[in-house]
C-alpha cells in the first residue's frame, strides 16, 4: 500500500510539473482574450493594459516589469503600437525567453497585413505608423490570422501541450467562423454608412464593414483637436454628411461633442476592446456589442 501511495504522489508531482501555467504577458487586452481561447487552463494570461488607457501612452511601472520578468511569452500588437514604453520594459525586465527573435516574443502585426502603410514619414504628418496600422484587432478575419499563428507558437514554446492547443484551437476556429458568418449578415445595414473617427483607431472594422470615414477628429494623428480643425471639419460635413461620430472609452469625448453641437450628428462611444463596457467581456462579445451599437446609431 505504501509503495502504491508513493507511486501515486510522485505521478502527481510529475503532473503538476507538465502541465504548471504557461505565464503569458499580452500588452493589450484582446491578446490576454485571445490567448486564453486558445490556451484555456495550461496558460495564465496578464494584460499590461486596459480599455480605458491609451496603449500608445503606458508608463513602465514596476509592477509591469516585475510580471514581464517572469513571462513565458510576450504577445503585442507591434508595428510600433507600443514603441513609447515595451522597449524600456523588455530592457528592465531582462527575461532572455521574451525578446524580439525569440520563440516567446509574438506580434500580431507580423502574421497579418497591414492597413494604411505610409510610402513616406516625415515628422509634419504627425503620429504615423511607418509599419501600417497597428489597430488590426477590429477586424474579426485577421483576427482568425492571429489565433493559427498564435497556436502554433504555444505548441513552439509548450510542446508538452500541443494536444490541448490543438483542440482549442479547432474550437476556437469553429466558433469563431460561426460568429463571422453571423456579424456579416447583422452588418449589411451599415455598408456605405459615414463616420467621423477620433483617432484612425478603426480603419480595420470600417474596412471589414463597408463604412467610410469621411472625417478625424485630431488634424494629425496624436495631435489635440483645435477650435480652427472642427471649424474645417464642420464645413467639409456639409458636403459630405456623416451618419456618426465615433470614439473609444479612453478618447476624451469634449471634441466629439462640440463637433455634435456644431453638426447635429449623433455620438457613439465604440467599446474598442475587451473590457470596453460591461457587456465585453471577449472577443466575441466585443464584436456583438460594437455591431449592436453602430446598428442603434443608424436606425
Amino acid at each position: 500500500m505504501i509503495k502504491i501511495l508513493t507511486a501515486i504522489v510522485a505521478g502527481l508531482t510529475l503532473t503538476t510539473s507538465v502541465i504548471a501555467d504557461v505565464r503569458v504577458f499580452t500588452c493589450e487586452p484582446e491578446w490576454k482574450s485571445l490567448v486564453q481561447e486558445l490556451g484555456g487552463d495550461r496558460i495564465k494570461a496578464f494584460s499590461a493594459t486596459n480599455a480605458y488607457q491609451d496603449p500608445h501612452r503606458i508608463e513602465a511601472r514596476p509592477s509591469l516589469i516585475a510580471k514581464l520578468r517572469h513571462a513565458d511569452l510576450l504577445i503585442c500588437s507591434g508595428a510600433d503600437l507600443e514603441a513609447g514604453w515595451l522597449p524600456v520594459l523588455l530592457q528592465q525586465a531582462a527575461n532572455a525567453k521574451v525578446l524580439p527573435g525569440k520563440a516567446g516574443y509574438f506580434e500580431a502585426s507580423q502574421v497579418v497585413t497591414l492597413l494604411e502603410k505610409p510610402e513616406k514619414v516625415d515628422r509634419s504628418m504627425g503620429d504615423v505608423h511607418t509599419a501600417g496600422n497597428p489597430h488590426l484587432h477590429l477586424d474579426p478575419h485577421r483576427i482568425s490570422q492571429v489565433a493559427k499563428a498564435l497556436s502554433a507558437r504555444l505548441v513552439e514554446i509548450d510542446p508538452e501541450g500541443t494536444a490541448i492547443y490543438y483542440q482549442q484551437y479547432k474550437d476556437f476556429h469553429q466558433r469563431w467562423h460561426q460568429a463571422i458568418q453571423r456579424w456579416q449578415q447583422r452588418a449589411k445595414p451599415l455598408k456605405g454608412k459615414r463616420v467621423v473617427v477620433y483617432h484612425r483607431n478603426w480603419p480595420y472594422l470600417l474596412d471589414w464593414l463597408g463604412v467610410q470615414r469621411v472625417g478625424t477628429l485630431e488634424p494629425k494623428p496624436g495631435l489635440p483637436t483645435t477650435a480652427g480643425h472642427l471649424t474645417k471639419l464642420k464645413q467639409q460635413l456639409l458636403d459630405q454628411p456623416a451618419d456618426m461620430i465615433i470614439h473609444t472609452a479612453y478618447q476624451n469625448p469634449r471634441a466629439a461633442k462640440r463637433l455634435s453641437t456644431l453638426t447635429g450628428i449623433h455620438i457613439v462611444e465604440l467599446p474598442y476592446t475587451v473590457g470596453g463596457s460591461d457587456e465585453v467581456f471577449d472577443l466575441f462579445s466585443l464584436f456583438d456589442i460594437t455591431l449592436k451599437q453602430l446598428l442603434s446609431a443608424i436606425k
